[in-house]
């Protein structure tokens, strides 16, 4: 098995940093080795301590690396957060062989055109997303290369994020001693994964419940349109515990994963367990009832605030509906909680792979897919492509930082911040 057919995603969440392991092979995608470790450096979702994060992500690869026994060196790192945002762009280039064939290098150049835009100094490219290509007026195409034209167009949708929070992320997975291949917005992973083709185009919310944060992902006409994060998640259903039980935090997380029921009408009163108070050593019972009665409030309120903020985005009934996903959701009765808050179809997305069957795993599986999906559309189109890997496109795998001739040609997103970040380095 050669590092080439190897490929990890690293998961960077609250609670949990997840790295994971894909292996493509003749042509099929298994997940061979996951890492998780416990998230110390992290608050709502955003690196609030370095060197914590650090040896988090350091544990986790660690982990990994002794379940299928090779050593990691590259990684595509998931980003997420507030700070992300969406606009559209136009790009329009001619096409340059002297045939009129449209190959990579002219995907290339009208994504690059797509690039141009007004951005604060504040703000950084992270990737660019097309939505369709239009050859000669022709609209519509979802993949030009082999099409003849002259005029090749690009409806794209450009993705920025604060380049603060992007260089924090990059400086943590460097210091890990890790090369970043990539970054890769999670919810445009997440939704390659967790959408079927029909949801992604008819409309439809993708709400990855974390610890930390709620992303909200709205996917209509094929793409991602609009993405919004709340500071809410599974971490204030635990608080909530800790105080209604008087209890410490790590018990209430304890209980919860074990006892944890989000319908006080699927509780079971005869189900008991107990906790240590806080301020003595006296231990007190409770029932599953009990417990049920401090977490449906806090869950019905989550999802009150996630219809509420679809509606701020302008996307009040979607024929989709909402697609649930991250490590909270996994709790019994959250899905019966959300049908009844949301008054739509919902549904719970769950990575079909064996070792990740939860829904905590998909933001980290759907790197992998994006990545994968992505090759897979490059090996079935013309062979000359050998010079495309070191240029920024839609969601294919980059040249490694590491190969320097390349890096020389063209300065990709760690190095461009590396320069701009150079004063304070």
């Amino acid at each position: 098995m050669s590092n080439n057919d190897i490929i990890v995603s690293l998961d960077i969440g609250t609670s949990k940093v997840r790295a994971i392991i894909g292996e493509v092979n003749n042509g099929t995608f298994n997940i061979i080795g996951v890492g998780s470790a416990d998230s110390e450096g992290i608050r709502k979702g955003a690196i609030v301590d370095i060197d914590q994060t650090v040896q988090s992500i350091r544990s986790a690869v660690d982990h990994a690396e002794r379940m299928v026994g090779i050593q990691i060196s590259e990684v595509y790192v998931g980003i997420s957060g507030n700070h992300i945002g969406l606009q559209s762009s136009h790009g329009v280039v001619a096409v340059s062989n002297e045939d009129r064939e449209i190959g990579e290098e002219d995907i290339e150049r009208v994504l690059k055109a797509a690039e141009v835009v007004a951005l604060p100094p504040d703000r950084e490219i992270i990737d660019v997303v097309a939505k369709q290509y239009v050859v000669d007026g022709l609209e519509g195409i979802q993949d030009p290369r082999g099409m003849i034209g002259v005029r090749l167009e690009v409806e794209a949708i450009i993705i920025t994020g604060a380049k603060t929070a992007i260089h924090n992320l990059l400086r943590c997975v460097e210091k890990s001693g890790l090369k970043i291949k990539d970054l890769v917005l999670m919810s445009l992973g997440a939704g390659q994964l967790a959408l079927s083709k029909d949801e992604k185009t008819m409309g439809s919310v993708l709400v990855d419940i974390g610890a930390g944060s709620t992303t909200i992902a709205i996917f209509e006409d094929g793409t991602m349109v609009s993405t919004s994060t709340l500071p809410i998640g599974g971490e204030f259903v635990t608080n909530d515990i800790a105080y209604g039980l008087r209890t410490l935090t790590d018990q209430a997380e304890k209980v919860k994963l074990k006892y944890g029921c989000a319908l006080m009408a699927d509780a079971a009163p005869d189900v008991t367990f107990k906790v240590v108070r806080i301020g003595s050593n006296v231990e007190k019972e409770f029932t599953q009832e009990d417990l049920a009665a401090i977490v449906e409030p806090r869950v019905q309120e989550i999802f009150h605030l996630i219809s509420e903020e679809v509606k701020r985005l302008g996307y009040a009934e979607l024929p989709g509906g909402y697609i649930l996903t991250g490590g909270t959701v996994s709790m019994p009765g959250v899905l019966q909680v959300a049908q009844g808050e949301l008054a739509a179809s919902v549904r719970i997305a769950v990575p079909d792979y064996i070792g990740v069957r939860d829904p905590g795993y998909t933001s980290g599986v759907g790197i992998l897919h994006n990545v994968i999906r992505s090759i897979r559309v490059r090996s079935s189109s013309s062979a000359n492509v050998s010079s495309a890997g070191n240029k920024k496109t839609v969601n294919r795998p980059k040249a490694s930082p590491a190969s320097n001739p390349e890096t020389a040609q063209k300065p990709g997103l760690i190095e461009r911040l590396k320069n701009i970040f150079s004063d304070f380095i």
